[in-house]
């Protein structure tokens, strides 16, 4: 396997990675949910930070940049798989670990560009244990005020917030398994299975395990509704560095998703 040096034919920098999204359509001022992959990127000389800085130069702060900054590891041990933890160290567990914390507390599984975006200057947290989104820019607080513990990725999120919003997101290299709003429409769907979960947080000063409703998301679905979404839509594609890359409409992604999760359901639940 080459390596990413022998993979990418010239340098990326901050200004080409800046001229790619331009051509892929971003703007100034828009609002856009960012999903991305520094590695597909190709070998970018300051890495994550060089990609931020350029998502920075094309939207400004006349527009602004969220990503997901999940933290799903302040979790039940209990629902540990990968890997599972003895069961007789649940309770010890749940009473030690740390409470989630918006300005330290580090993302999980999001990749090199979101943990470093999440310390950034100016640069905004949600108050979501476990489902958080961080923001740069002009609308930062609108976007992340009060997102509910219930259903955290549901009408009371930033995803619902962003929906209401003539919202884009970007796919930097990521895949449609990766596209967080496609949750909202798992919410919008009737029959959804709920169930509870919790998190260490600090309320009034002292440290609680919470525990909230949420649904039982269905991520393994997301690449065939990307992939049927994008075969009706025409969607803005192009290669920005190295990675393929798509820019769409946050609100034409989640009716889209509701629609097909609706006939999904029809078809194996109905």
């Amino acid at each position: 396997m080459k390596s990413i040096i022998e993979a990418t034919t010239f340098p990326r920098t901050r200004q080409s990675i800046a001229e790619d999204l331009r051509a892929l359509g971003l703007n100034k001022g828009m609002t856009v949910l960012v999903h991305s992959s520094l590695s597909s990127l190709g070998w970018v000389n300051g890495g994550a930070v060089a990609v931020i800085q350029a998502l920075m130069d094309v939207v400004t702060e006349q527009g602004t940049i969220v990503m997901p900054s999940q933290s799903v590891e302040l979790s039940d041990p209990s629902e540990w798989q990968y890997p599972p933890v003895p069961e007789e160290w649940w309770h010890g567990i749940k009473e030690s670990m740390p409470a989630y914390n918006a300005d330290y507390t580090p993302t999980a599984g999001m990749g090199k560009i979101v943990e470093v975006f999440r310390s950034y200057p100016e640069v905004l947290r949600s108050s979501h244990p476990n489902y958080s989104f961080i923001a740069w820019g002009k609308d930062k607080h609108e976007i992340l005020h009060q997102q509910s513990l219930n259903f955290g990725l549901g009408e009371q999120s930033p995803l619902g917030k962003l929906y209401m919003r003539q919202s884009f997101v970007l796919l930097l290299g990521a895949g449609f398994d990766s596209n967080t709003c496609f949750h909202l429409a798992e919410y919008r769907i009737p029959n959804q299975k709920v169930i509870r979960k919790g998190a260490p947080m600090i309320v009034e000063d002292k440290r609680l395990w919470k525990e909230y409703k949420d649904l039982e998301y269905r991520e393994e679905l997301f690449e065939e509704v990307g992939k049927a979404f994008e075969a009706e839509y025409d969607l803005t594609s192009g290669l920005v560095g190295s990675a393929k890359s798509r820019l769409f409409s946050l609100k034409e992604a989640v009716d889209f998703a509701e629609k097909w999760f609706g006939n999904y359901d029809s078809k194996h639940i109905g």
